[in-house]
């Protein structure tokens, strides 16, 4: 997966986790934005294969 669908997949799921947010589910928000995180520092912390 290149850099730009690892940004996509990221971005979307943070507008995932505000939108669920507003809709008033936190708990999902919540595990939307750690995964996010999560999977962001992963991505970011991967050494380059290229």
């Amino acid at each position: 997966m290149n850099d730009f669908k690892k940004d996509i997949l990221i971005g979307l799921m943070f507008i995932a986790g505000i939108w669920s947010f507003i809709s008033g589910q936190f708990i999902f928000s919540t595990v939307l934005f750690a995964s996010a995180a999560i999977y962001s520092n992963i991505v970011m912390r991967a050494p380059f294969k290229g």
